[in-house]
């Protein structure tokens, strides 16, 4: 089979990102056609990506507002299908891999055109950030692979981190791309569950290896590596509760909403406790999220009993 290869990156403020990353990435898979999807930030940070792309012959699909990373990396398949690609490699701007990672990706779906496959993810001084990770159905919590010794018999599904992922067109035909009513964080999740209902299935290549700055899209350069933003938050806490109500049985969405408090803490704990000297941003984000995520699940709950 003949591939042709298309790289999507969803871009949202991030031009110095994709002038390090990405560059270095296209330069490593010089086959393969660039698809940069601009949401709409400033007219300046426009004009920065659009010379970015026209310099390196990158195709801009320039979004009139802020759609999100779903919403981005389907108008930029589109696009691609369009133009004959087979394969995309869905990336972050903060993301990059060099042709080895990619040449092992691409042999992962040789014999199985239904399989959706992520590299093993590492920060720049070399820590494993993903290698796998797991929802546990009985929580709502994510955790890595190697936690699976301490919840022995606990309900997990597997999912793929969007930070960068490979997907053939039979995958995408599979489930119709992303949902975009999660918009950022979780979409990963929903993906990788349709990806299996439908299925597909999920794997890591170990022999290839991806680069990331874990938050560097959504983090001031004045701020904390393990500083986390107020769409984090509010994202992560509400996603986590609509993805309950997409995918959970009755008991199971009562079971995350009695929880929500709890998780939402959990979250904000993620990133340190030196945040809560200036605590407004981030109990804003956690109240907001919270409000809504259960607005969504408690809509879906009453839905189903109306269809009874």
């Amino acid at each position: 089979m003949t591939r042709s290869v298309a790289i999507i990156v969803v871009n949202y403020a991030s031009a110095g990102l994709l002038s390090q990353n990405l560059v270095a990435t296209a330069a490593a898979m010089p086959y393969a056609e660039v698809y940069v999807v601009d949401n709409l930030h400033s007219a300046a940070e426009r004009a920065r990506v659009q010379e970015l792309a026209e310099r390196q012959r990158w195709r801009l699909i320039a979004l009139p507002d802020n759609r999100g990373f779903g919403a981005g990396v389907n108008a930029g398949a589109r696009e691609a299908w369009r133009d004959g690609a087979t394969d995309l490699l869905v990336l972050n701007p903060d993301a990059s891999l060099d042709a080895a990672a990619a040449e092992a990706l691409a042999a992962a779906t040789a014999g199985d055109r239904r399989v959706l496959v992520s590299p093993v993810i590492r920060t720049p001084d070399g820590r494993t950030w993903f290698d796998g990770c797991d929802l546990y159905l009985g929580t709502g919590e994510t955790r890595g692979r190697r936690a699976r010794d301490r919840f022995p018999g606990a309900e997990r599904e597997e999912w793929l981190a969007g930070t960068a992922l490979w997907v053939t067109r039979e995958i995408w035909d599979l489930v119709d791309g992303f949902d975009e009513e999660f918009e950022l964080y979780w979409e990963d999740v929903d993906f990788s569950h349709r990806v299996r209902v439908a299925g597909g299935a999920l794997a890591v290549v170990p022999g290839a290896i991806a680069i990331h700055d874990e938050g560097a899209t959504h983090r001031a350069s004045t701020q904390r590596s393990e500083a986390k933003s107020e769409l984090y938050y509010y994202f992560n806490i509400r996603n986590r509760l609509l993805y309950a109500a997409r995918h959970l049985d009755d008991e199971g969405i009562r079971s995350w909403l009695a929880s929500s408090t709890a998780s939402a803490r959990a979250i904000l704990l993620r990133g340190g406790r030196r945040q809560f000297l200036r605590p407004l941003p981030p109990l804003r984000a956690a109240y907001r999220g919270l409000r809504d995520g259960r607005r969504l699940a408690r809509a879906e709950l009453v839905r189903r009993a109306n269809q009874r």
